[in-house]
């Protein structure tokens, strides 16, 4: 144990938790995507401290979720909002994968339904947060109806611009009810994502996952960065702080995330929750 920590604090010279707190002043415009903020390794040395911190990973959730059983309200929200291509669903697949699946809770939010549309945009968000002892996923989140929404002028200004201030008392509701909140902004390079989307169209393996509305998409590019950058300056608050991370690596994505989650876990003090029975008497019935 002492060796591995050893090993992760010459890698880790800062923190993930830290490193990638979105600062204050933060230009999202001049983040370098390829970037490996706070680590010194490379790609193997990466992948390597990955498969070493998964088993520590599923024993915090492992534990989180006894306790969801047991009676404990607490929970994990993770937030993962990017450009397409930015690297979601591999950690989804690479990072929540590494756990017992029985203890996620995983949404994604597209373009509403019918259903949906009938609702205050928070509804549905409302809807998919984890329960008790589970770690939850949102893949793409309520941060769509102040990025898409502005981006294409698909309700007016008046409309979206209060947003901001709504999402913040939303996420202080969720987290004062026990919910721990991990936001996470995925930043990748324009050129990344071509490469990315190129890949998709190139390999058979790969043509589900290309959607020619991606390339449509990169033509508002900038107008995207103003928007990520409006939601970096209007919801990084002290209850729910965003961490800001570079995609262009996916190896790095993936560990960095790992990092955050480990973290969060672990600032929750969990042990394993008491017997709600008499365990000598339950021994001597069992012979």
């Amino acid at each position: 144990m002492a060796k591995s920590a050893a090993r992760r604090g010459k890698l880790w010279t800062t923190p993930a938790v830290q490193a990638l707190r979105a600062a204050k002043d933060v230009d999202v415009a001049e983040l370098d995507a390829a970037g490996t903020p706070g680590f010194r390794g490379d790609k193997v040395a990466g992948a390597a401290l990955l498969a070493e911190r998964e088993p520590r990973l599923s024993a915090l959730q492992e534990k989180l979720y006894a306790n969801g059983r047991s009676g404990d309200h607490r929970a994990v929200l993770l937030v993962l909002q990017g450009m397409d291509t930015a690297g979601k669903g591999g950690i989804v697949r690479h990072v929540i994968g590494a756990v017992d699946p029985q203890g996620v809770d995983h949404a994604s939010f597209g373009v509403p339904t019918e259903e949906e549309k009938q609702h205050h945009y928070l509804w549905r968000i409302r809807n998919a947060l984890p329960r008790a002892g589970r770690i939850g996923v949102f893949d793409r989140s309520h941060y769509e109806d102040v990025l898409v929404v502005r981006v294409h002028n698909l309700v007016p200004p008046d409309v979206w611009e209060p947003r901001y201030d709504e999402i913040n008392a939303f996420e202080k509701e969720v987290v004062d009810a026990g919910t721990a909140i991990v936001k996470v902004a995925l930043v990748i390079s324009k050129d990344e994502q071509h490469d990315r989307l190129r890949e998709r169209l190139e390999r058979p393996d790969k043509y589900w996952k290309y959607n020619p509305g991606d390339v449509d998409e990169r033509g508002f590019w900038p107008d995207y960065q103003q928007a990520y950058q409006a939601m970096l300056d209007r919801t990084n608050t002290a209850h729910a702080p965003w961490f800001l991370l570079p995609a262009d690596r996916k190896w790095f994505a993936r560990l960095a995330v790992t990092e955050l989650l480990i973290h969060t876990l672990e600032s929750m003090d969990l042990d394993w929750p008491p017997p709600n029975f008499d365990v000598e008497t339950e021994l001597r019935r069992l012979g």
